[in-house]
């Protein structure tokens, strides 16, 4: 197959480049969702810089695998997964260990594959995880059904912001999602500032 984009593990040398990315993608995809006043800030690129330079050079965030796709010498998306977070109701299910925090990929690079090679390069087509997409969000929503996600019933409310949250378990039948065991929706996992797209 013929790409016309790589994807590669992130460098602290992204951070900039990641941050444009992931404000370019929030003010693309959330225009109608999130407050203008939070995607107009002018202060968001270097807020998100910030963000990234810790995640990618903290060893808290050592476990989180990280992620850059790049198309004619630019970065096109970015996406991070890691350990579930949290403790006691609100943490970690045993049912999936990875966490997907973040998936973004410009409306231009829509549609070429990008966005799977990306979501495959930081939980794995063969893994269980949990994600929070924006509802209304039909595209991205989508996107995580083709890769064998479905929503468990959870919602969250995060400053205006309603998420669904999405859940890929497998079954230890060749490593293909089963659909009828889903999660509790009782079991919350708690959301920490990233959302998926």
């Amino acid at each position: 197959m013929n790409t016309r984009f790589t994807v590669r593990r992130a460098r602290v040398e992204d951070a900039a480049e990641m941050a444009r990315v992931n404000v370019q993608s929030w003010r693309e995809t959330y225009r109608d969702v999130m407050s203008d006043g939070v995607l107009d800030d002018p202060g968001l690129p270097a807020a998100r810089e910030r963000f990234w330079t810790t995640v990618l050079s903290d060893e808290r965030y050592c476990a989180n695998r990280v992620a850059v796709a790049e198309h004619g010498g630019g970065m096109i998306g970015i996406a991070m997964a890691g350990p579930s977070q949290g403790s006691g109701s609100q943490g970690s299910d045993p049912q999936w260990g990875t966490h997907l925090y973040v998936l973004y990929v410009l409306a231009a690079e829509h549609g070429t594959g990008a966005g799977a090679a990306l979501l495959d390069a930081v939980v794995g087509p063969h893994d269980s995880a949990a994600l929070w997409v924006a509802d209304p969000n039909p595209r991205a929503q989508a996107f995580y059904r083709k890769h064998g996600f479905v929503a468990d019933g959870t919602v969250n409310v995060d400053d205006g912001v309603r998420e669904l949250r999405m859940v890929r378990l497998l079954s230890g039948r060749g490593g293909r999602p089963d659909p009828s065991s889903g999660p509790d929706p009782s079991s919350r996992s708690p959301k920490h500032g990233e959302g998926t797209a």
